[in-house]
């Protein structure tokens, strides 16, 4: 594509500027991305402002209106995929998943207006239970580094000469080096998930600068009614929130490897007949870091997201000495460790079993508390088409917690493998871990039966849809392979609204399996093949085939998640698979975990917002806004962005859109019921296209209120039925794509046009006049 001709994106003028033309279509793209060539339908075209990143395109015929010959329809694309795809690097933020699943459930929960309590406390859960992932996952790493490698198998001469690189930290026969001592063995292994931390911080503060620091454009600051959060000035504007998370976060990952070595010292110090001084100096430093726990906790409880207003104050000093302090306090714990301490050896494991068994606790609590709270904020306005009946957000957060559970026992258990694989050396990970990754296959059991189910129904939907395509075209010959392949394609695309049953019946199963696991490692306190081993060989063969066969899909699944998520930055068609739920979970900004992977709608939406309002004031003309899939719901969150008097001369066209079929049931509070009818009430009119054939987009159920409703007649899918003269060759089944392509696109685009036109003057004669 050109870029010879671009145009620098400085600031507009500030008077209005009448250019030829006036009837503008903006154009934003859905999941996957696409290029401005296909979306103009030309291959010549012409950044006109923004950058590599995102950036608004024309033609390039249309590039300078002053060349054209008079006012006409100028189509312009703002592309946005660079936001979430890239080189094959991004794919390692795939690797944070639990962050992202749970930062979701802070924007699940029901709508209930009025009760500002209640909602700030359903925010508080879903913090805290963000912030005890934080501390699983650097919990996770420090078992397989500090208990696994340098305490269990370090301490073990025979261990460690089978592993060459372990020669140096390992006791020999006599004395053994300096590093071999157990406190300077797990001071030197912290480093490694201390690193892991600087790398997260990095991560989210490189981020923080480049996605939460977009100013958008602030509406008046009085609107005339209720609009609804997305309306907000500070909805896309989490820079003090975020910055706040990424200090507490990063202290409490600190802390958390801080605790894991200096726990075993202080224990050694406590031995009867013990020298006072590390003693005495042992227990105040865990003093210091219950207290400055303390104060990491009270961060992340003190304050939750500022909306109303945009907040561009910082807590320049939470932000900076609180995690510089858990630092301090981890250096500090360092050089503890490491004193002199004779006769201490490493036996056994850390106190892995009681770390991971309460945390598992709390998130269980923080999960029933949240599922309580959501049920009355649901009780207080019902809402039948919400998924799970409110509870979406509380299934979500436990799914984030079962996930992080199930990696680190995945990850630990195949450590503790590779470093003994017979087990007659090491005692191996904690029981809890390894009862979490022993759960994976019948979970699995249960999801294929699951898919079967959904199978046989999909099947029987097929077979009812073949009857509805007969009538839908009477007096054309039959194609029985032709009536086949469109009921197949409706029954596929109602799939999406199974997924309320899909959500429910792996909650269940996971809370089940997860309650299980606990109980049997405290009750037996055994792994579960050793549990098993007092009962008939039947059941032992059981139990030790589920262990052993989760614990190796943990090791693959991690392996191919990272080669899918490469691959889905790369392929195209893979990214439209696998992009749909990755695109969804980060279009909401971080608002519980500030490590999750970046919004992208903090950059993609002031980008709107800025281009229409800057656009409108140059020229007073008519614009249509045109969003399609998960562009349509970029757009419906720019247009509650505008100022009143810009949001009147905008009308809304949006295809293939998810705005109620997935955000309206699954984010009620945002993009329910009220929330759509007041984006109708805002802006000057909209449009919504779908077709029976589309998984993702659906109408938007949104009433009339006596103008002309927003959903029309499901669109045609295939165009033509059969061959004719004019259509030779059989027209394939769009789905979810080319909705352009249909004559009723550009129908449709000029009826919102001429519905524009009495309120808005295409052209004004005279500067002077009133826009």
């Amino acid at each position: 594509m050109e870029r010879a001709r671009e145009r620098p994106a400085g600031p507009e003028p500030a008077g209005p500027r009448h250019e030829p033309e006036t009837d503008l279509e903006l154009l934003v793209h859905g999941v996957g991305g696409t290029t401005p060539a296909k979306m103009l339908g030309d291959p010549r075209t012409v950044r006109i402002t923004g950058d590599d990143t995102a950036a608004v395109f024309r033609r390039t015929e249309d590039a300078e209106p002053e060349s054209r010959p008079g006012p006409g329809l100028v189509r312009e694309a703002y592309v946005w995929c660079n936001l979430t795809s890239g080189d094959g690097s991004r794919a390692l933020w795939l690797l944070l998943l639990p962050f992202m699943v749970v930062n979701l459930a802070h924007w699940m929960r029901p709508a209930a207006p009025g009760r500002r309590r209640t909602v700030r406390l359903y925010g508080l859960l879903v913090r805290l239970a963000a912030l005890t992932l934080t501390v699983l996952l650097t919990a996770a790493a420090c078992e397989v580094t500090l208990d696994l490698v340098a305490w269990q198998c370090a301490g073990v001469h025979s261990c460690a000469r089978r592993h060459s690189w372990l020669g140096f930290v390992a006791p020999a026969q006599g004395a053994g080096g300096w590093w071999s001592a157990p406190g300077r063995r797990l001071a030197l292994a912290a480093l490694a998930p201390a690193a892991l931390v600087a790398l997260l911080w990095y991560l989210s503060h490189r981020t923080w600068s480049l996605y939460e620091s977009h100013r958008p454009v602030s509406p008046d600051p009085e609107p005339t009614h209720d609009s609804g959060a997305l309306a907000r000035p500070g909805f896309w504007y989490g820079r003090r929130l975020v910055a706040r998370l990424r200090a507490a976060h990063t202290a409490a990952a600190l802390l958390t490897v801080a605790a894991t070595v200096a726990t075993p010292a202080v224990r050694f110090d406590h031995r009867p007949g013990g020298p006072a001084a590390p003693l005495a100096l042992g227990e105040l430093l865990i003093a210091a870091l219950l207290a400055w726990a303390g104060a990491t906790v009270g961060a992340v409880c003190r304050r939750g997201r500022s909306e109303s207003r945009l907040d561009q104050r910082l807590d320049r000093h939470l932000v900076r000495r609180l995690p510089l302090g858990a630092l301090a306090l981890l250096l500090l714990t360092l050089l503890y460790a490491g004193w002199a301490r004779p006769g201490w050896r490493s036996t056994g494991r850390l106190a892995g079993d009681q770390a991971f068994g309460a945390l598992m606790l709390a998130q269980g609590l923080l999960v029933i508390a949240l599922a309580a709270v959501a049920g009355d904020l649901y009780r207080r306005r019902p809402d039948p088409r919400a998924g799970m009946r409110g509870l979406g957000g509380p299934a979500v957060a436990l799914l984030a917690c079962a996930l992080g559970g199930v990696i680190s026992g995945g990850v630990a258990q195949r450590v503790a493998d590779w470093l003994d694989g017979t087990r007659a050396l090491l005692p191996g990970p904690p029981v809890l871990l390894t009862w979490q990754a022993s759960a994976i296959p019948p979970l699995l059991a249960v999801l294929l039966l699951l898919a079967a189910r959904l199978a046989v129904g999909t099947a029987r939907l097929a077979r009812a849809e073949r009857e509805r395509v007969r009538r839908e075209h009477p007096g054309e010959p039959e194609d029985p392979a032709r009536t086949r392949a469109i009921a197949h394609a409706r029954a596929m695309a109602a799939l999406t609204d199974r997924a309320p049953l899909v959500l429910a019946v792996l909650t269940a199963t996971t809370l089940l399996l997860g309650a299980a696991a606990l109980a049997g490692a405290l009750c037996t306190g055994k792994t579960p093949d050793g549990a098993a081993r007092h009962t008939d060989d039947a059941v032992r063969a059981v139990t030790e085939t589920s262990q052993a066969v989760g614990s190796w899909l943990t090791g693959l699944g991690f392996l191919l998640f990272v080669t899918w998520g490469r691959r889905a930055y790369k392929d195209a068609s893979a990214r439209r698979t696998i992009g749909i739920l990755w695109d969804v979970g980060t279009f909401w900004p971080r608002a519980a975990h500030p490590f999750a992977p970046p919004c992208y709608a903090e950059r993609a939406v002031p980008d709107l917002t800025w281009r229409m309002t800057a656009w409108t004031r140059r020229t007073g003309g008519r614009l249509v806004l045109s969003g399609h899939s998960q562009g349509s719901v970029l757009a419906a969150a720019a247009a509650w962005q505008l100022t009143p008097r810009v949001r009147g001369r905008v009308a809304l066209l949006t295809y293939g859109s998810p705005l109620e079929r997935l955000y309206g049931r699954w984010f009620p509070a945002h993009f329910g019921p009220p929330a759509l009818a007041a984006l109708h009430r805002d802006v000057a009119c909209w449009r919504n296209l779908h077709r029976l054939t589309d998984p993702i987009g659906g109408p938007v159920r949104v009433p009339g209120d006596g103008t002309p409703d927003v959903d029309g007649e499901p669109l045609a899918d295939p165009l033509f039925y059969g061959r004719t003269v004019d259509h030779p060759l059989p027209a394939p089944i769009l789905g979810h794509s080319d909705y352009q392509a249909d004559p009723a696109f550009v129908q449709e685009r000029s009826r919102l046009l001429a519905r524009l036109h009495p309120e808005v003057p295409g052209q004004r004669p005279d500067p002077g006049s009133r826009a």
